[in-house]
């Protein structure tokens, strides 16, 4: 008797285990991590009876560098944050496996989806822009690219680092789409004395802000709509250059080798549903990517009233380069 009750302690611990390893594992940056995922995941888990880890490693572009890292033996079956600029490098490396969903239509605008592969779905976007703290910005803020390059900015600016972050990667692409691969160089030469730091990923660079260690840092339009939901004031001001706006659009996809391949197409499909895209706006603060109604705070962000891009197919061919080219340049003296 006591045999058959080992025999049964083992099964079921041996089930214990299994149930264990079943968690479905999603690599993402870090503020996705925060409250996007403890708004989002719950839903998951509690319609599908799993459990879900979501692991963070920095901005996006540094998520990306582990996965890269762990390609032969992956360690998540989802990659949720890539945005087109990093894709070409991802596809390069093959890290993904196509999955297209079988809700695909719900995307309200076709141009949104920036892999026509299907090796990674849109799920939210948003635009670039200069946000400043009210508290600490001295003067009216600067309106255009060119009035960034003032003296009176020196060491008033935050970037975050094209190397290890999509914001950063966004922000130096920007240049490009406006002084041209001839001109971008020569902008960053001259803006490089009012950088006073760049920074590995966006949060690191918030916080900064936050606690008023430069005025002024690369993030997203919808900033202040986060000031007037969260504090209800105009704390946090945001400024898209007349030259024009630069949108982002972020993805998520399945790792090649998920272990989890069922369980992960679910999620895909569930990225598009309204569980998921009406948490979008309230905790990623970016726009969803299907139809579902914005909350009334988005009013206070600012009309995008020009876009000025660089063709994705230039970006995947040039993208290394003028990034080693930036590097290079901003560790002369």
């Amino acid at each position: 008797m006591k045999y058959c009750f080992f025999l049964i302690f083992l099964f079921s611990l041996f089930a214990t285990v299994l149930v264990a390893s079943a968690d479905l594992v999603i690599y993402t940056y870090d503020s996705f991590a925060g409250e996007p995922a403890k708004a989002i995941i719950p839903k998951f888990e509690k319609e599908y009876d799993c459990h879900v880890k979501v692991l963070s490693y920095g901005d996006a572009g540094s998520v990306l560098g582990r996965i890269i890292l762990e390609k032969n033996n992956p360690k998540a079956d989802i990659f949720l944050g890539i945005d087109a600029n990093l894709l070409p490098k991802a596809l390069k490396e093959g890290i993904f496996q196509p999955y297209k969903p079988s809700n695909i239509s719900r995307i309200k605008d076709k141009s949104l989806i920036f892999d026509k592969t299907f090796h990674v779905i849109p799920y939210d976007y948003g635009a670039i822009a200069l946000v400043y703290d009210k508290k600490y910005l001295k003067g009216k803020p600067p309106a255009s690219f060119a009035e960034l390059l003032s003296s009176k900015w020196r060491r008033s600016l935050i970037v975050e680092d094209p190397r290890t972050s999509s914001t950063g990667t966004a922000f130096l692409i920007w240049t490009i789409a406006v002084f041209g691969e001839k001109g971008y160089l020569d902008y960053w030469r001259k803006l490089k004395p009012n950088i006073l730091t760049i920074t590995k990923g966006w949060d690191e660079a918030f916080g900064m802000l936050s606690k008023g260690e430069a005025p002024i840092m690369v993030s997203y339009a919808t900033d202040a709509a986060y000031s007037q939901y969260y504090y209800k004031s105009d704390e946090f001001g945001v400024v898209i250059p007349t030259e024009g706006a630069y949108v982002q659009v972020e993805g998520v996809g399945i790792l090649k080798g998920a272990k989890h391949l069922a369980l992960a197409k679910h999620f895909m499909d569930f990225v598009l549903t309204d569980a998921f895209q009406k948490e979008i706006p309230l905790t990623q603060w970016m726009y969803p990517v299907t139809n579902v109604p914005l909350p009334p705070v988005y009013k206070y962000a600012p009309e995008i009233k020009k876009i000025v891009s660089v063709a994705p197919s230039e970006v995947a061919e040039k993208l290394e380069t003028w990034i080693k080219n930036w590097a290079d340049m901003i560790a002369s003296k």
